[in-house]
């Protein structure tokens, strides 16, 4: 695993706050392989707060996703939705929870606020 997802995972819990206001309930679990070897990560989730562990406990949903495209989710390189969809990594169970777990990722560099780009072309055409 690479030192941008374990630092994903690390963070997690203290930004819950402020990304899980919905009212979600439960456990996703991610498994995230690379070659014959799977990782198992558990995250469970409630408004407002988020909870992570290493395990193989079945939770309410479960994404699979590669290491490298995981890699590429949690520096905003690449998008959630966008890799279920080109069938990069799979998902079954409560989509709830993978929606609300999308949240987490950052958006890709040099995305800037639609306000904020509002807000300067207002200051330049007056």
């Amino acid at each position: 695993m690479t030192e941008a997802t374990q630092q994903f995972f690390a963070t997690l819990p203290a930004r819950a706050p402020e990304v899980l206001r919905a009212p979600v309930a439960g456990t996703l679990r991610i498994d995230l392989s690379e070659g014959h070897r799977t990782e198992h990560w558990l995250v469970r989730m409630r408004p407002g707060a988020a909870e992570v562990d290493q395990g193989a406990d079945p939770g309410d949903a479960t994404w699979y996703c590669g290491v490298g495209l995981f890699d590429q989710l949690v520096t905003g390189r690449a998008q959630a939705i966008s890799a279920v969809f080109r069938n990069e990594s799979t998902f079954r169970g409560d989509v709830v929870l993978f929606l609300a777990f999308r949240l987490f990722f950052p958006s890709p560099p040099g995305t800037r606020d639609p306000r904020e780009v509002a807000r300067e072309h207002a200051r330049w055409t007056r």
